[in-house]
């Protein structure tokens, strides 16, 4: 197993720190992404599910056999200034304290938002909304957006996922539901409090201002946010470097990951742009996940 750089150098990696599986709303099961990473050359991944850590042991147990690490994760939904905000946290003590009844939480705000996206959607045209993206799912786990958008798909009402967000599930649209989600600090403190490290997902993601994004950044932070990810998927090196500067004011750690969730898209596991040298340290020197990921305490 290659060694994890203990700082940014413009080198590619091999680690992807944000990828989910069948037990949140991707394609492939928590073994079946651990394989397709061992195949693409990742050595260090979390799998990182929505609002669930359902899937950690199996990839634990097939990253075992690989000869990859593995390190638990989950993606938390939060909202911040009416938007959602995903929190993923790396977790190598496992869920515990106040995150296990967090994540209990976070079930039932996921089936009372199915319920309240259903509504919306079927007036919206989308007949037996809940049925529809229920089979979408094809397992017994709580429902996400990406199952109602596929259910779209299939009847008709939008070419492509894409569509079916940009129409009808992304921000501000009729199947966008923040309300059932906590509070961005609530659920910075799950995490520190089973011994984690909070990372602010895709930041760039959200269209935000840069001055709006440093705000947010800066709220992550006076809640106890260690991290946020420099890179996810694919994006200007500038924009990358501007990002980090923005951490580095913050005494942010930088965290990378494609987020993946099926194959045959545009990202897979593995697939990012390159970090460009920078002084903002990785997550993995994290003093909470050095240990973990193999560096040594020198190293970190």
């Amino acid at each position: 197993m290659s060694a994890l750089p203990v700082r940014f150098e413009g080198d590619p990696l091999t680690i992807d720190l944000h990828m989910h599986s069948t037990a949140s709303d991707g394609a492939l099961s928590p073994a079946g992404v651990v394989a397709l990473c061992r195949e693409r050359g990742v050595t260090h991944l979390a799998l990182t599910d929505h609002d669930t850590m359902a899937g950690v042991e199996e990839a634990r147990a097939a990253g075992e056999t690989a000869g990859l690490r593995v390190v638990p994760g989950t993606e938390l939904s939060t909202q911040w200034r009416g938007i959602n905000i995903h929190v993923v946290g790396l977790l190598p003590e496992g869920a515990q304290g106040d995150l296990v009844a967090g994540l209990v939480a976070q079930a039932e705000a996921r089936h009372r938002r199915a319920l309240a996206i259903a509504e919306r959607l079927e007036k919206a045209g989308l007949d037996h909304a809940l049925d529809r993206a229920r089979e979408q799912a094809d397992a017994d786990r709580p429902l996400g957006r990406p199952d109602f958008a596929r259910a779209l798909v299939a009847a008709g009402l939008v070419p492509d996922m894409g569509s079916a967000f940009a129409k009808y599930l992304g921000n501000g649209k009729p199947g966008d539901i923040k309300a059932h989600w906590p509070y961005l600090a609530e659920a910075v403190a799950w995490i520190l409090d089973a011994g984690g490290v909070a990372v602010l997902a895709h930041p760039l993601c959200h269209g935000l201002t840069r001055r709006k994004r440093g705000l947010l950044l800066d709220d992550f932070a006076a809640a106890g946010g260690q991290a946020a990810e420099l890179v996810s998927g694919f994006q200007n090196p500038d924009v990358t470097r501007d990002l980090s500067r923005q951490l580095q004011e913050r005494g942010l750690y930088a965290s990378v990951g494609s987020d993946f969730h099926f194959p045959g898209g545009h990202l897979a596991p593995g697939s990012m742009s390159r970090v460009p040298r920078t002084a903002t340290p990785p997550v993995w020197t994290h003093p909470r996940l050095a240990a973990l990921i193999g560096l040594s305490a020198s190293a970190a």
